[in-house]
């Protein structure tokens, strides 16, 4: 069979990239045509339409600055769709761009399901995106257990398949290797590791990484190393390290974070990944107009919390500095608090196992790949 997969963000091309794995193991005779990044091109053995690097837009002023793209990148994949003739359109979160591509498969083919895998965050904020869901989405795979709970309150039921971090951590985590060796595998010195996760876009890193290292150098018996991405050169981190030569490793993040004493990462998914690593967190978030912006998140996001830690966990397990909140006073005391207070660092990792509990087993993809599978064999 035939499979369109539509992915906008480097998380999303990783998570394509699983299924499609999955849905070849299913389907021999499978083939892809998709938007995605350079894992996808791996699994599916082909080029992308469009590229993650052209999609990935963060923040409004990004948005509206890039809007010609998007519309244009819009018009190719419809185009694209309706070229490939699909058996299966496989939309991947990033939910600006995909439910209109849902509506447009709905409006102008001949009945193409469309299984979107990750769920737009509507129990957060815009929940009017229910109704558009519900009339242009075939089956929605979640991968947070309450969304099953509060989509059934919308009369709309979907599928929770697990979650894709416990797979990723599980496959790619080494815990025989010693920290000794990993130390001089990277020419780290002896001292204890603080990592430092700034994020995959160079607006998070430019915004984050200052502050991460003012609050992180505090603590001189400790060693600052960063986690990098390959899609940004090394010498723009160096640039927001305020004169320091702090190491970085960009292949490896698991083991970074699996042999850190403390981690300090910008909200997104790597703070779920920590977690189920097990290493004491701080979650921060850079936004503009700081007060201005929390203030609006509390009226507007129905969310107490932010980071997929707490939110899933449905309680705060982990410190969350954002906004106004993000600054290198308040850093530092949350790193006083998890580095010597012996008995809140082994609460974090008590609340860190019981959410994983919560998560349930391992088998994401395979899982996914299965109902989208079978549903299209049906079709």
């Amino acid at each position: 069979m035939k499979y369109f997969l539509v992915a906008g963000e480097p998380s999303g091309d990783l998570h394509g990239a699983s299924l499609m794995e999955e849905l070849k193991k299913l389907d021999p005779e499978a083939t892809f045509n998709f938007f995605g990044g350079d894992l996808m091109r791996t699994a599916a053995a082909v080029k992308p339409v469009k590229h993650v690097k052209e999609l990935a837009y963060m923040g409004f002023w990004k948005v509206l600055k890039n809007l010609p793209s998007i519309l244009k990148s819009l018009r190719l994949c419809k185009e694209s769709i309706l070229e490939f003739q699909p058996d299966a359109v496989i939309l991947i979160d990033y939910p600006g761009f995909n439910l209109k591509i849902a509506k447009f498969v709905r409006k102008n083919t001949n009945n193409i399901p469309v299984h979107y895998y990750i769920s737009p965050s509507v129990w957060a904020w815009k929940s009017y995106r229910v109704k558009r869901i519900k009339r242009d989405v075939t089956q929605m795979l979640t991968i947070i257990p309450f969304e099953k709970e509060f989509y059934a309150s919308h009369n709309f039921d979907v599928q929770y398949v697990g979650n894709p971090a416990i797979d990723f951590v599980d496959s790619q985590l080494d815990k025989t290797e010693e920290t000794n060796y990993f130390k001089k595998k990277y020419f780290l010195n002896e001292k204890p590791i603080i990592a430092l996760l700034p994020g995959s876009r160079k607006q998070e890193i430019s915004s984050c990484l200052p502050k991460m290292i003012a609050a992180a150098k505090k603590y001189p018996d400790y060693q600052i190393v960063i986690s990098g991405v390959n899609s940004v050169h090394t010498a723009f981190y160096h640039e927001y390290m305020n004169g320091h030569n702090h190491p970085i490793i960009k292949h490896h993040p698991y083991q970074l974070l699996f042999h850190a004493d403390l981690a300090i990462v910008n909200s997104g998914t790597a703070t779920l990944e920590t977690a189920l690593i097990g290493t004491p967190q701080i979650v921060v978030y850079h936004v503009m107009l700081g007060r201005l912006a929390y203030l609006a998140k509390k009226i507007f996001i129905k969310t107490k919390n932010i980071s997929l830690v707490n939110i899933l966990a449905e309680k705060e397990i982990v410190k969350e500095l954002y906004a106004h909140l993000f600054t290198t006073k308040n850093l530092t005391r949350e790193i006083e608090r998890i580095l010597f207070d012996e008995k809140y660092r082994k609460q974090m990792i008590l609340s860190y196992k019981e959410l994983r509990d919560k998560l349930g087993k391992p088998g994401t993809s395979r899982r996914a790949a299965e109902i989208i599978y079978e549903y299209s064999k049906l079709s």
